[in-house]
């Protein structure tokens, strides 16, 4: 599945999501035990998981009864790469600025 940046940023945008990301990039987690994490509901932590999901950055496998999250490593790897296409464009327009500053009387 091929994931844009509006869906990556959106789940990095929200506090719980990256936090709940980080957690299941150190080790897998059930849902039961992430909402156990936060003072939400089990729907809202299974909502966030499934935004985190759709943006490619965790896998929920079942596991018999229970539902396993997975961060996803490429996910991560791929936010990190659209960030550093962001600061470049950004380096380049700055040191064209400084260019055309430098022009100046």
């Amino acid at each position: 599945m091929v994931v844009g940046a509006d869906e990556t940023f959106h789940a990095l945008a929200d506090a719980t999501r990256r936090d709940i990301l980080s957690t299941v990039l150190h080790a897998d987690h059930s849902v039961t035990d992430l909402a156990r994490r936060y003072p939400m509901s089990f729907a809202a932590v299974q909502k966030h998981v499934a935004v985190l999901e759709r943006a490619g950055l965790v896998t929920k496998t079942r596991a018999g009864r229970e539902a396993r999250v997975r961060g996803e490593v490429a996910g991560v790897r791929s936010a990190h790469g659209l960030l550093d296409q962001l600061e470049a464009q950004w380096r380049a327009r700055v040191d064209r600025m400084d260019q055309v500053l430098g022009e100046c009387p």
